[in-house]
């Protein structure tokens, strides 16, 4: 089953605050409790899956983080044991055992009777989707980018509420509740079903007067500048997300979130490969042979390496630390340079007659350790 988004879970805002975020925890906990739901594994379910939101909710470093990368920024908490099919209903007690005012198992729940009332419904917006590209430059180091969005946002004649002077009432049909409960005759006996009440649409209230700017949506089209902090060791393809920042839900909804899909544009001469940038050397023969000085582009600019003489084809040297950073972790990849060198195409008389001269010297002849090497690289190559 796909995991829910933490404050869809607990049914609050992205600006709940942490007194908010307490209560709706507890009101879950209450109802999905399994002394009120014997055998129910669905209560279950989301008796633990309300716990793993309260977890990360609960603590500001992991909210940050997860309102920044989504289930990514946390790791999915549920890999940490809460939400996994093997978390053990009472070291949640033991965890959240102050905000019901008992110790460790099922005794912080003792004395709460009763269904509870259902949750009405908030309308959630849909999210937003937009594509940024980087340049290796800006992954190295963060970046920050704004958007211009066109968005559906809260209707500021009805503060949102839909109604013409926030007048509502109470639903006739469910009593405010948001639910309706319908008993009817089967083969089975008497079957009781309970639903979203299909004339509020689980609201538990119904507009009078439409507000004529929105007509009853509470929501109009409208613009928004957005600042998005990117941070630095994205990789292409990865998606961030912006908690409340897609459209605005009806009614003051639950706004939606904005997608950010990470593009990352091509280097005229490097290649990543994951934190490491990976570049291509030619060398002359001269220099190979002889040894020397190659400058070796980076992202801040250019560095030189000392080229060793007789160095082969295939040699691999290394930029520690010119690459790209881990992304929310320590450390730094490098610069790789694999190392070719160019043989020319055409040659003068007297260049030919000058590497002819070379044929008759031993030191221009492969030696069998130095074959044994170029094989072994070869060899790996297709291990």
């Amino acid at each position: 089953m796909a995991k829910r988004d933490y404050y869809e879970v607990l049914g609050i805002d992205k600006n709940a605050s942490a007194n908010d975020i307490k209560k709706a925890y507890r009101k879950m906990a209450i109802q999905y409790h399994p002394d009120k739901n014997p055998g129910d594994k669905t209560a279950e379910e989301k008796f633990k899956e309300a716990a793993e939101a309260y977890s990360v909710l609960s603590d500001p470093d992991k909210k940050a983080r997860y309102d920044q990368f989504g289930f990514e920024g946390v790791n999915g908490a549920g890999a940490s044991g809460f939400g996994g099919a093997g978390m053990d209903i009472n070291d949640i007690f033991s965890m959240f055992g102050d905000i019901f005012g008992g110790g460790g198992g099922f005794s912080g729940f003792g004395g709460f009777g009763g269904g509870g009332r259902p949750q009405q419904a908030r309308f959630r917006g849909s999210d937003l989707r937009v594509k940024v590209k980087l340049t290796l430059q800006e992954i190295a180091t963060g970046v920050t980018k704004k958007f211009k969005l066109k968005k559906y946002v809260p209707c500021t004649h009805c503060n949102g509420s839909g109604a013409e002077g926030n007048a509502t009432e109470t639903c006739p049909e469910c009593k405010g509740t948001g639910r309706v409960v319908r008993t009817q005759q089967s083969i089975f006996g008497m079957m009781r079903s309970e639903s979203v009440c299909p004339r509020c649409g689980g609201e538990g209230k119904i507009i009078k007067d439409k507000c004529k700017h929105c007509s009853g949506d509470g929501i109009v089209m409208g613009e928004e500048v957005v600042e998005v902090k990117i941070p630095a060791g994205v990789i292409d393809g990865m998606q961030l997300s912006m908690r409340g920042k897609g459209n605005a839900g009806k009614h003051n909804g639950i706004s939606g979130d904005l997608l950010i899909h990470i593009e990352e544009e091509k280097h005229p001469q490097l290649v990543r490969d994951e934190n490491d940038l990976v570049y291509s050397l030619l060398l002359d023969i001269p220099t190979a042979t002889l040894g020397g000085v190659a400058e070796i582009p980076t992202l801040e600019g250019s560095a030189r390496v000392n080229i060793e003489a007789g160095t082969q084809p295939g040699k691999v040297l290394r930029l520690r630390g010119k690459g790209l950073p881990s992304l929310n972790e320590y450390g730094r990849g490098d610069i790789v340079v694999n190392i070719s060198v160019y043989i020319p195409e055409t040659l003068s008389k007297d260049e030919k007659k000058t590497i002819e001269g070379f044929k008759k010297s031993d030191n221009f002849r492969p030696s069998e350790s130095i074959k044994e090497q170029l094989f072994k690289k070869f060899r790996n190559f297709f291990d």
